[in-house]
């Protein structure tokens, strides 16, 4: 079980949208915040279970800021990751938070439909780099 103190990101680890994301927050996360982990795995359904959230519904990212606390997902999840990352991020964060919801998941929603056919799919999840496999609760 990861430190309860670590926000977790769960993402489609076939979705090169996805995968893109995770090396996005890797690369930004200089305090290493982050954990991930890929909705095809048993840890993340066990989550999404809990809350009975379908764990076959890959069409959005999640992310798990504390044990036990429902899950925040789509645009939400994003702003999180976004505001956890600090600097330009949080601001980034600030001003995509001011949009209504409706509208930030409506865009969101619009990308998760078409990111196979844009950004492609892996046959498997992706393995992370060495220096990266400890943050990654599912390998």
């Amino acid at each position: 079980m990861p430190d309860p103190t670590n926000p977790v990101l769960l993402y489609d680890g076939v979705c090169g949208l996805c995968n893109r994301l995770v090396q996005f927050v890797l690369k930004r996360d200089a305090r290493g915040l982050f954990r991930f982990a890929s909705l095809q795995s048993d840890f993340a359904a066990g989550i999404l279970q809990q809350h009975g959230l379908d764990p076959n519904d890959l069409d959005t990212v999640y992310l798990v800021e504390a044990p036990g606390e429902r899950p925040a997902s789509r645009s939400d999840a994003v702003i999180s990751v976004l505001k956890g990352l600090g600097g330009f991020w949080r601001v980034t964060a600030v001003l995509l938070r001011a949009l209504p919801k409706g509208l930030r998941d409506w865009g969101y929603n619009v990308i998760a439909r078409n990111r196979y056919r844009i950004f492609g799919k892996h046959d498997s999840c992706l393995l992370p780099e060495q220096k990266y496999r400890d943050r990654f609760l599912d390998t």
